[in-house]
């Protein structure tokens, strides 16, 4: 099986394999693209491009750097420099064409101006794509759901948060977890790790109690606080990349954390097994979306709707999701066979899926609230 974790090397080979005209670069999530894609993108197109894919590690960073290319180019323009330099003071200001961006981010990207809307036009496999993934990613200027706007992003994977946990442990204690209910069972005292995200561990308390990940008003939720409190108790670490490392070291027994890594690290260890909660749970999108300057910027158009509907084919798309062990949003039909044994028993069916939500960017107060109170808990 094509490994994702060679794509640095390849985007070398790819970019200086051809005599370059153009350049076409791309700042992705580092393991959310099979390196082979990149070379089958290359051969596909007819004109002349220099591909440069850069991974990154944390979608976080690839948001900070949309912040940071736009401010660089609003102190170009207070200089008078109207136009992007012709040399970038480093490579990680070099604006890329197209950036992964993840779902949680794209109504601040929109509002703060960081991205620009796609030529739905230029995507004829924009009609692949569902009903529903059209809408979430048809925003107004204030980046808003709206089904008059217009295409700010391109998803190209998808996947859930969800229960890991070790089978030897629980086999001794004679039963499996099922639902977010679980974590608080007395047996599972200081042996959970679990996301350091304060929307994902309130949200999961919140999905306990019959509430939206995405609640507002917190300080009328009397239950809340109380079981934040049990449940820190269960909680050994908080770590939103080492969580698997304690479970696979028999640290904890149990861990919360996202399918995107969890799916990966139970196909090369048959010890762990996983479970979607069947109250529901969030629900994660990486989507391609085009950075905005404010200025004129060389970016590649042509090349970057070229590379969406590259994506978006049918058999790319289901490349995508067996690779990087997720969904894709667009239909492609993976037969049960294909799909590695020790993975096929855990699915997302559609009673949980209609129980389950994105987690939106709130406006900042109600942003700090979670965040004051996530950190009230932890450090008690």
């Amino acid at each position: 099986m094509q490994s994702v974790l060679t794509l640095a090397t390849l985007q070398l080979a790819v970019g200086c394999s051809s005599k370059q005209k153009t350049q076409f670069t791309v700042n992705l999530l580092k393991n959310s693209i099979p390196a082979h894609l990149i070379n089958k993108f290359s051969q596909s197109l007819k004109q002349n491009i220099q591909l440069e894919f850069s991974p990154v590690e944390q979608l976080q960073t690839i948001f900070q750097e949309l912040i940071d290319w736009q401010q660089l180019s609003k102190n170009n323009t207070r200089k008078g420099l109207n136009n992007p330099p012709l040399f970038w003071p480093s490579k990680s200001n070099k604006v890329a064409d197209v950036v992964t961006l993840g779902n949680y981010w794209l109504d601040i990207a929109i509002k703060q101006g960081l991205i620009q809307p796609l030529d739905r036009e230029q995507i004829p496999n924009w009609h692949h794509l569902p009903k529903e993934w059209q809408r979430l990613v048809m925003r107004n200027q204030q980046g808003d759901l709206d089904r008059q706007g217009q295409i700010w992003a391109a998803p190209y994977r998808w996947g859930t948060t969800m229960i890991v946990y070790r089978r030897d442990k629980f086999d001794r204690l004679g039963w499996e977890p099922q639902d977010w209910g679980d974590l608080w069972r007395e047996e599972l005292r200081d042996r959970i790790s679990i996301l350091d995200h304060p929307r994902e561990v309130i949200g999961l308390v919140l999905k306990r109690l019959g509430k939206s990940y995405n609640y507002e008003d917190l300080e009328f939720i009397t239950e809340l606080e109380p079981l934040l409190h049990s449940l820190h108790q269960q909680v050994k670490f908080y770590s939103s990349d080492k969580y698997l490392e304690a479970l696979l070291m028999k640290d904890t027994w149990l861990a919360v954390g996202w399918s995107s890594d969890i799916l990966r690290a139970i196909a090369r260890n048959t010890t762990l097994a996983a479970v979607i909660p069947k109250s529901g749970t969030a629900l994660w999108a990486d989507m391609w979306a085009c950075p905005y300057t404010g200025v004129s910027a060389n970016i590649n158009k042509k090349a970057i709707h070229q590379w969406i509907n590259f994506c978006w084919q049918a058999e790319n798309a289901k490349q995508i999701a067996l690779l990087t062990k997720t969904n894709s949003p667009i239909p492609n039909y993976i037969k049960s066979d294909e799909i590695q044994k020790s993975l096929r028993e855990i699915s997302l069916n559609d009673q949980i899926f209609q129980k389950s939500e994105f987690i939106h960017c709130l406006e900042p107060t109600l942003n700090a609230k979670y965040e004051s109170l996530f950190t009230r808990i932890t450090k008690a």
